[in-house]
């Protein structure tokens, strides 16, 4: 008997909801592959980009939330999104956006040292220093140069030859210790007469139990200016040429 109120009892078909659960798995896996194809070690600038950091993080979170909305909007009402992969998402975005902010500082801070280190070198202007080099300048009877051991020596040797290359001085410095060594001439070839004022070259040779021992030979001159750039601050060594800070051995 069929109820004349309620009508005929039919069961309803069934929702179809394949194509909406499809639609939102495919836009949930664009907005995870938007993000998994950021490194967070790089920030959202890739190698090569001529775009900002900052701009490149902000138009990554603009195609992170437009992706999405997308995918709240077409979500299927019976299987809504999971909170924990919209939170896992979120925190993706979070984590690029601290890192380009973490980068951000770092630049600012080492811009900042940079500024002080080359502030700090300015007070080397007019002062002596040893530096890598095989130059030695002879004038008013005097010259300076020096050494760099880099293990001690029973006996060290230095050549100092003109600019043809003939041997005008032998100096023995006997055993020295690891270190900079400072090396003084007075002036005066093997046979005791004054040398010429000039230009010359110092070689050095280092013995440590019957084997040759390694040593490097460093020049003198006098800091003449200060040159600030993106890779530290150099100092202008005259004749010598431009050197790091880290390459200064010996302040005199």
């Amino acid at each position: 008997m069929v109820n004349s109120i309620q009508g005929p009892n039919q069961t309803p078909p069934p929702v179809n909801t394949q194509g909406s659960t499809n639609s939102a798995q495919g836009l949930n896996k664009s907005v995870t592959g938007a993000l998994a194809g950021v490194n967070p070690a790089q920030g959202a600038n890739k190698a090569g980009s001529a775009i900002p950091s900052n701009e490149n993080a902000a138009n990554t979170q603009d195609r992170f939330l437009k992706l999405l909305v997308t995918q709240m909007k077409n979500q299927d009402p019976l299987n809504p999104m999971d909170n924990a992969q919209v939170t896992s998402q979120m925190a993706q975005l979070s984590t690029v956006s601290g890192i380009d902010k973490v980068n951000s500082t770092l630049k600012a801070l080492s811009d900042s040292m940079s500024a002080g280190q080359a502030l700090n070198a300015t007070s080397m202007i007019g002062r002596g220093a040893l530096v890598p080099g095989t130059a030695m300048e002879l004038s008013n009877g005097k010259a300076i140069a020096g050494l760099d051991l880099s293990q001690g020596a029973e006996s060290v040797k230095v050549l100092i030859q003109d600019g043809a290359n003939n041997l005008v001085r032998t100096l023995q410095m006997g055993a020295q210790k690891p270190g900079v060594v400072p090396v003084a001439w007075d002036g005066l070839d093997d046979a005791g007469k004054a040398a010429a004022t000039g230009a010359y070259k110092i070689t050095a040779e280092a013995m440590s139990g019957g084997k040759a021992t390694p040593v490097n030979t460093l020049s003198f001159g006098t800091v003449s200016g200060v040159a600030p750039g993106s890779g530290g601050t150099k100092l202008d060594v005259g004749k010598l040429g431009m050197f790091n800070m880290s390459e200064v051995k010996q302040v005199m």
